[in-house]
């Protein structure tokens, strides 16, 4: 290896994700010298491994959905005879690619230079960055640690196996699993869920908590759950997985999900499939013929279930890369795996900086974004904050679930008076014309004030949906503005004003 070159920079960047390009796009535009040090692709997980192309390929499963199920309904008599499922992914691949060229093209534009490597922090002002060819020592009198996320691995016996998958490899299957097994139903397990139960694999989800997405309100979780049990997923919840394991010799087969019991006893298959007809799972390309695995489950009671299954998806969640030994040494605070900062992003290290998962709380990519533009401003003189009450989240299921600000139960433990409102998207008339009537719209209002302290949406385009009660909730603004503001029709929207003028009701203008 050649000596080490020497780079001077204003602002150095540690990862390339979310908070680590939006950080260097927002200091280029301020007018100062930004380096990023990235040692895999930039975009990092959300671009590359996460975000987008899980949503790529929900589209594939979105449209199987339609078709199997919609159609009808639709006056449209059409089936699926096959799937090409190495297509989606080279879609999928696709769209990953141009977002990325495109990112790393807009960050030329904006003349921030990237270093390929492995970023090692010597002190708040130097950075050791190794490749395979050359090594680069880079000054800089800002430093922003941006270092994501990683998977959170459980320790359970047999979690090597081959058969158990990360979603990074769920995302690269080419063929799909008769029978998945899910660890964990946060956003990834539930998001894989509806991906796979929409191509016909028989799914099952496993959750230690006695609800699925326990970050969201309770209501909208538990009619999620009813929805997707009616789809045909299967749930465990306040249950843990306490062996995945090989199957044994001359063991008894059992369908993912059920109870164990001798083959004699079950259901014969042709008798099955005459009573619940299916396409045939040949033509879909499952993967036929494998012994698979056994998940060993335990509940809260303590009784034992045995679930056969061809593959389990860990969907754990994940945990901030903060504990790497360079920032350590360096002597961040960190609590709980995260990296500790103030309102301004910055660290107990004057002029060290971090943004983004590596700092905890929520894991949302357009947080990072949010927190990687508040960290380059105050470390360039701009003071800037950011209201964490004003922060959307979205679970890509099907129906979608998305959230902003307070829940009914957070807003209750703050000390409000809460007056809810409802819509439900059975009476809204755009919902019925796209054959879309499962959901609701939840509006939190503050009784005493009718501001509006949050909201929740369950239905199809949610994620679309909740721009509008992120401005409201940002803005402080009142529900009767939104219950009084023309929305098109027929629309979706229309069941957020539905929802708001609920709130009112019973309360003094």
């Amino acid at each position: 290896m050649s000596a080490a070159k020497q780079i001077s920079t204003h602002v150095a960047i540690l990862g390339g994700g979310p908070a680590g390009y939006m950080a260097a796009l927002r200091a280029a535009q301020l007018g100062t010298s930004t380096v990023i040090i990235e040692e895999r692709e930039i975009g990092g997980v959300c671009l590359n491994r996460g975000c987008i192309p899980t949503k790529a390929l929900l589209r594939t499963s979105e449209a199987a959905y339609l078709i199997d199920n919609k159609s009808r309904e639709l006056g449209i008599h059409a089936s699926i005879t096959s799937l090409d499922l190495s297509a989606s992914i080279a879609r999928k691949d696709r769209v990953v690619k141009n977002l990325r060229m495109g990112l790393e093209q807009l960050l030329a534009n904006n003349k921030v230079h990237i270093i390929k490597g492995k970023g090692e922090v010597q002190n708040s002002r130097t950075i050791t960055v190794k490749s395979e060819t050359e090594q680069t020592l880079v000054s800089c009198e800002k430093l922003i640690i941006a270092t994501g996320s990683e998977p959170s691995i459980p320790d359970i016996p047999g979690i090597k196996l081959d058969g158990v998958m990360s979603s990074d490899e769920a995302l690269e299957l080419t063929d799909i699993p008769e029978s998945l097994v899910i660890i964990g139903a946060g956003a990834i397990g539930m998001e894989f869920a509806s991906l796979f139960n929409s191509l016909h694999a028989k799914v099952t989800i496993v959750e230690f908590q006695n609800t699925i997405l326990p970050q969201e309100d309770r209501e909208i979780a538990s009619e999620l759950l009813k929805i997707m049990k009616r789809q045909g997923i299967k749930f465990r919840l306040s249950s843990q997985v306490k062996e995945i394991r090989k199957p044994r010799e001359g063991g008894e087969v059992k369908e993912a999900g059920e109870s164990r019991e001798p083959r004699e006893a079950r259901e014969p298959r042709e008798a099955r499939e005459a009573r619940e007809p299916r396409e045939p799972r040949e033509a879909w390309e499952v993967r036929k013929g494998e012994k698979g695995l056994e998940v060993i489950i335990m509940d809260e009671k303590g009784k034992e279930t045995l679930i056969d299954t061809q593959r389990v998806l860990i969907a754990a969640g994940r945990k901030p890369r903060s504990m790497t030994p360079d920032i350590a040494a360096l002597g961040v605070k960190v609590k709980e795996g995260a990296i500790v900062v103030n309102e301004n992003m910055e660290t107990n290290i004057k002029g060290v900086y971090a943004a983004g998962d590596v700092i905890g709380g929520r894991l949302l990519a357009h947080l990072a974004f949010a927190e990687g533009k508040i960290a380059v401003q105050n470390a360039l003189g701009t003071r800037s904050t950011l209201n964490y009450d004003a922060v959307p989240s979205c679970v890509y299921t099907n129906p979608e679930i998305s959230s902003v600000g307070l829940s009914e139960e957070e807003a209750k433990r703050r000390g409000f008076e809460v007056k809810v409102g409802r819509f439900d998207f059975r009476k809204n008339g755009r919902a019925l014309c796209l054959g879309e009537r499962d959901g609701l719209v939840k509006i939190i209002t503050d009784k005493n004030t009718g501001t509006i302290l949050g909201g929740q949406i369950l239905g199809a385009y949610a994620s679309e949906l909740i721009s509008e009660i992120t401005l409201a909730s940002a803005l402080g603004v009142k529900a009767h503005m939104l219950a009084d503001m023309i929305h098109p029709h027929p629309a979706l929207s229309e069941a957020v004003m539905e929802a708001c003028v609920d709130a009112l009701v019973g309360l003094h203008s």
